[in-house]
């Protein structure tokens, strides 16, 4: 089995490659996710290659406060641990409009950054938010741009995506929080089958999921996924094989061989994917058969270019009976803890965990660099 490339890289100029970069990491959040931020930026920052890069740490609190410099101390929190920032200390606000190197001004001055890493999972982070600040601070940034980031966190736009391009995905009802009273047991029954998913549309990491057997556990369902967003999926449950795959690149993305997760648990929770260590068995490569290896990267490409992504993203999968291929989602900014499962796809695929680092931040100065030539007046 191989890596399935869909063609060459765009270009750099050799010159910017060869001086060190000055790397400013972005972490934590507003989110759910944010102890999970935490971590994987603990992991990058760990992993980058100080002869290569000047790594700046900026950590966003709960109350999404920027802050200078937070990487000695929070970056050594477990993810069980409680995220505290010193508040008092350098404050930091993108400087919206920079010319040539982009800016991050803090009290006391930040200075000039060559590119940021958004390690950031969840609402404002992950989902556009972040991306437009530094687009329009004209600050290279690693993953997904605007649009892609949008929509592969905004589980009902993916899916209505997905499902206009052909890919096959689970049956799905959408419920505003202004409709909550139209929700009903028996339609979503008969609609979905049992047992389904209740979930947040936009959140990852399991949060707010939860799986209903019976009517009993339904009220409580919807009332935990409305605790973390204002809009919310019943989705049919898929009984089958979790395979998961990873994708690399711009224009010409590369996709890695496909990994399975087993986890003893009813479904892979919030508790299985952080809390238990024994929650989940990562099999990678998975034992698949050449053809449906061949059809998961397939799909996987197909995925990720029809939801607009760029740099990075893990695409998700249910495989029923060993021959049927469902999208579950896609994640543009997915864990990157040493051993989640995207940098260890790439480590199987024959890209180590510092190297995977480097072509993410090659790819984030290349696409800045081909948008940095558009016109932009007549």
């Amino acid at each position: 089995m191989r890596v399935l490339e869909a063609g060459p890289a765009y270009l750099l100029n050799r010159e910017l490659m060869k001086k060190k970069l000055r790397v400013a990491i972005l972490f934590g959040g507003k989110s759910a996710e944010h102890e999970i931020s935490v971590i994987s930026a603990r992991n990058i920052v760990e992993a980058m290659d100080k002869r290569k890069y000047e790594i700046v740490s900026i950590g966003i609190d709960k109350q999404g406060r920027w802050f200078f410099d937070e990487g000695a101390r929070l970056l050594h929190n477990s993810v069980q641990a409680q995220v505290k920032f010193q508040r008092r200390r350098n404050p930091t606000a993108v400087l919206p409009g920079a010319t040539q190197t982009p800016m991050l001004t803090p009290r006391r001055g930040l200075g000039e950054v060559d590119v940021v890493f958004p390690v950031l999972h969840g609402p404002f982070g992950e989902d556009g938010t972040v991306q437009g600040l530094l687009k329009l601070a004209n600050v290279p940034f690693v993953g997904a741009g605007v649009l892609g980031s949008a929509v592969g966190m905004d589980k009902d736009v993916m899916k209505r995506l997905l499902r206009d391009a052909k890919i096959p995905i689970a049956k799905f009802l959408v419920f505003e929080r202004s409709g909550a009273s139209e929700i009903n047991f028996a339609d979503a029954k008969r609609a979905l089958g049992l047992p389904f998913f209740v979930k947040p549309a936009n959140l990852g990491s399991s949060v707010g999921i939860s799986k209903v057997s019976a009517n009993k556990q339904f009220g409580g369902a919807i009332r935990e996924a409305f605790r973390y967003d204002n809009k919310i999926l019943i989705e049919e449950s898929i009984r089958g094989r979790e395979i998961e795959c990873s994708v690399l690149g711009n224009e010409n993305p590369i996709v890695s061989l496909p990994g399975e997760i087993i986890t003893p648990h009813d479904f892979y929770s919030y508790d299985a994917k952080y809390l238990d260590e024994k929650g989940a068995q990562l099999v990678i490569p998975a034992a698949l058969p050449k053809k449906i290896v061949k059809a998961v990267q397939g799909l996987a490409l197909r995925t990720f270019k029809t939801l607009a992504c760029e740099g990075m993203a893990r695409v998700d999968f249910f495989l029923r009976d060993n021959r049927e291929i469902f999208v579950n989602e896609i994640n543009t900014i997915p864990g990157f803890t040493k051993i989640s499962m995207y940098p260890k796809l790439w480590e199987a695929s024959g890209i180590p965990y510092s190297k995977l680092i480097d072509r993410l931040i090659r790819l984030a100065l290349e696409k800045f660099h081909r948008e940095k030539d558009l016109r932009t007046s007549l």
